[in-house]
């Protein structure tokens, strides 16, 4: 059961907190000075700390109180702290919750009111603690990625891109093909990268080809490379990408765009290793790991007929399904901030800004942005307006309304800091405190 410590030099309110406690499983333990409660909270574990802000007689200023919270607050920065005051120390009080205190209730107080507020400070701390052994374990999880793999600089936080970029490092070695799926700008060619830095091929040629871009009447020639005279224009043979990448890795961006005909050669390719340049007979012999990327619905494009069932699956042996930036949260501020550069920063508008933004240009969009701010700002604090960024549609009821779970855990990613967990949940300071009290979530 969580335990709950109160302070306090009257023996009768320490009893009477004790037995409210226990009927609602809550151990408490008890102190009746600021030196015996410190003493206790070295030596017990303690969840909460419920304390007096006055110990000697005929005191009423709250000094004592204050003094014991600052030192409770220097060993146990993460600790919540109610305080029970008279209302000669309202203002003492007030003061003690903007430097962190989580509650404070004047005696004599309302039993369900601090029981509630007791619960849910409980509730959150538990919620604070499961986050921080997650986030650690994701930090060492990474730090051991960073330590046994090239990660190529990338750049992230949430969850559901470390996973991708795990499964990238996990397959590199192996030698298969690798699809690559999500949709533009969203850092295809950056995990791409990854799993040609880690493959037993990482010291060959990386070779690029957005198919995309490239007219469909040259693809080919582009990936088999022609003979002089084997189309309009071509005066002299060369290379294709192929050739280029023998030893090493081709990564085909867009594969989706690949012609028919292109894609019977390229399936022969991955089968045999084998193809012909464009206007000759003379086989040619290639070791080539493909990685191929497609922001298009390759099982819709099978069903159309424009896309050869077959080569899908010699394509997608491996697949690393890369999310939109709007569905990797956490990768929002970290990855605009390496945009910027040591010499900005976003002040807490302009960051609630890009938390509400769609990103429907994902990464690229993203950093267009922040290099766009960052010429068009004169100072070090860039600022919401300077983003040049849509003003956000209004959010529909149910995006309005979280529920207690995502506000609790949002307070506890954010440490119980209010102003960050409202830019996380799209709201205000202000709509966040309604929104708690409305829960029945206390401040924290």
């Amino acid at each position: 059961m969580p335990t709950v410590l109160i302070i306090d030099d009257h023996a009768a309110v320490a009893i009477a907190l004790e037995v409210l406690f226990s009927l609602h499983e809550i151990d408490s333990i008890s102190a009746a000075t600021p030196e015996e409660g410190l003493a206790l909270l070295a030596r017990h574990p303690v969840d909460l700390v419920v304390q007096d802000m006055n110990f000697s007689a005929d005191t009423t200023s709250g000094e004592e109180g204050a003094s014991l919270f600052h030192a409770i607050r220097a060993r146990h920065p993460d600790l919540p702290v109610i305080l029970l005051t008279a209302w000669t120390q309202l203002d003492a009080a007030v003061d003690l919750i903007k430097s962190g205190a989580a509650d404070y209730l004047a005696k004599p107080w309302d039993d369900r009111r601090l029981v509630a507020s007791v619960r849910n400070l409980l509730e959150l701390g538990q919620a604070s603690r499961a986050l921080r052994e997650r986030v650690l374990a994701e930090q060492r999880q990474r730090h051991a990625l960073e330590h046994s793999h090239d990660l190529r600089g990338m750049v992230w936080q949430d969850p559901a891109t470390e996973r991708v970029v795990h499964l990238a490092c996990q397959v590199a070695r192996a030698d298969v093909p690798v699809l690559i799926s999500g949709p533009n700008g969203s850092g295809k060619e950056r995990i791409a990268a990854i799993v040609q830095a880690n493959s037993l091929v990482a010291a060959g040629p990386f070779v690029v080809l957005n198919c995309g871009a490239v007219p469909v009447d040259l693809i080919e020639a582009e990936l088999f490379g022609a003979e002089a005279g084997a189309y309009t224009g071509s005066t002299r043979a060369r290379d294709g990408k192929f050739d280029a990448a023998d030893g090493g890795t081709l990564f085909l961006d867009e594969i989706g765009n690949l012609p028919l005909a292109g894609q019977m050669k390229l399936l022969r390719v991955l089968e045999t290793g084998r193809f012909e340049r464009l206007g000759s007979n003379r086989e040619r012999q290639v070791k080539v790991r493909v990685i191929s990327a497609s922001n298009a619905d390759l099982q819709a494009m099978i069903k159309a007929g424009t896309f050869r069932e077959d080569l899908f699956y010699r394509l997608n042996v491996i697949e690393l399904r890369l999310p939109p930036l709007a569905q990797r949260p956490l990768d929002i501020l970290v990855l605009a901030r390496h945009f910027l550069g040591p010499e900005k920063t976003l002040d807490a508008q302009a960051q609630a800004a890009l938390l509400a933004h769609g990103w429907p240009g994902n990464v690229r969009e993203l950093k267009n942005v922040m290099q766009r701010a960052s010429l068009l700002t004169t100072g070090s604090m860039i600022h919401a307006p300077e983003l040049g960024l849509p003003a956000a549609p209004a959010a529909p009821a149910a995006a309005m309304e979280p529920d207690r779970d995502s506000v609790i855990e949002a307070l506890a990613r954010a440490r119980g800091v209010v102003a960050q967990a409202a830019q996380e949940l799209g709201l205000s300071r202000q709509a966040l405190y309604r929104r708690m009290e409305r829960l029945g979530i206390a401040r924290a």
